[in-house]
């Protein structure tokens, strides 16, 4: 790898990204427009880090911005895209629709046409483990129809996944798409449960628990999510010959796609993953008990055996030492006790 462009290099996992290929001597250029959604100044502090290193490269831009990444994609030679730029959560978008069209779905088409025009020999996008919707067969296989979503955040994610595979139809792009399971660790998105959670219990406030605490999540670390990304950088997909429109295998194809999951594999109970929060917190939450919230599911299991079979790798970071290198990172963030 030469030159890896990373949209999204502001936030969580961009960064995070970032970071790694930079301490592998590889350029980055990154793209972000830095908007409200969550804290800037968190975005900003990400982004001096990466500004303080060699090989990093920032554009301050917004996807949505034909004629701006039109220009990005002529005045750059790059080699490969990871696309992590989207307008993220699954409540936030009951209320406000458009946004998540604007930034999910016409700016990926901009990078889609980044990458047509200029030659990328591999595009990357994230996904979502939201896209399995209304789906209860678990763990959750990448060989699963997923055509019942529950948000349109989940619905846009979809959408970026057909996209992909039509680019990849059409214009021979290798495009790999990665279905992303509750990503947690140090830099994270604040507009997460188990920021919020820390947050809340810290200051002496009552967390919200929805659905009276039934669920399971796929929790993931964000140490085991870049060491997936990155080998599949290198992993580039070819049309699989064996690919049958009689019975067709959605994570795959005769176009050079191919879909992943990325998840730990180990769902965990809600009041488990709180229970461990507290004792690594060293403090108990006072929770308040709250109905199902629109667009949530119940349970997220990511089945990885494809992601195995593919680069030979399987996330394995206990739940308990990555909450506590969260919260230690958010204690010195924050400078709180």
């Amino acid at each position: 790898m030469k030159t890896v462009l990373i949209t999204g290099s502001a936030g969580f996992i961009g960064f995070s990204l970032a970071e790694r290929l930079l301490q592998e001597d590889i350029r980055v250029i990154g793209v972000d427009n830095l908007n409200s959604y969550y804290d800037i100044a968190l975005k900003k502090a990400r982004l001096a880090r990466l500004e303080s290193q060699a090989g990093f490269q920032f554009h301050q831009l917004d996807l949505t911005d034909s004629k701006g990444m039109q220009a990005l994609f002529e005045s750059e030679e790059i080699h490969r895209v990871v696309h992590l730029a989207a307008q993220p959560g699954v409540r936030y978008s009951v209320q406000n629709p458009h946004a998540y069209v604007q930034s999910n779905v016409v700016g990926f088409l901009n990078v889609l046409e980044g990458c047509r025009h200029g030659g990328v020999e591999h595009l990357v996008f994230a996904s979502s483990s939201s896209v399995y919707g209304g789906n209860t067969r678990t763990p959750f296989s990448v060989q699963h129809g997923v055509d019942h979503p529950l948000s349109l955040y989940a619905a846009t994610k979809k959408s970026s996944e057909m996209m992909a595979h039509s680019y990849a139809h059409l214009f021979d792009i290798p495009v790999t798409g990665l279905r992303f399971f509750t990503v947690y660790g140090p830099w994270g998105r604040p507009d997460m449960a188990y920021f919020l959670f820390t947050k809340a219990i810290l200051e002496g406030r009552p967390i919200d628990v929805f659905n009276h605490g039934r669920m399971r999540r796929d929790f993931t670390y964000i140490d085991d999510v870049l060491g997936g990304v990155v080998r599949l950088l290198d992993h580039i997909p070819t049309p699989d010959p064996t690919w049958s429109g009689e019975s067709p295998d959605p994570s795959r194809s005769n176009a050079p796609y191919r879909l992943f999951n990325i998840g730990n594999n180990n769902p965990i109970p809600l009041m488990t993953f709180l229970e461990t929060l507290e004792e690594v917190l060293g403090k108990k939450a006072e929770k308040r008990f709250l109905p199902m919230q629109d667009g949530d599911v119940h349970e997220t299991y990511a089945d990885i055996d494809a992601l195995v079979d593919a680069v030979d790798f399987r996330p394995s970071t206990p739940l308990r030492d990555g909450l506590s290198r969260f919260v230690s990172w958010y204690r010195e963030y924050h400078q709180v006790g």
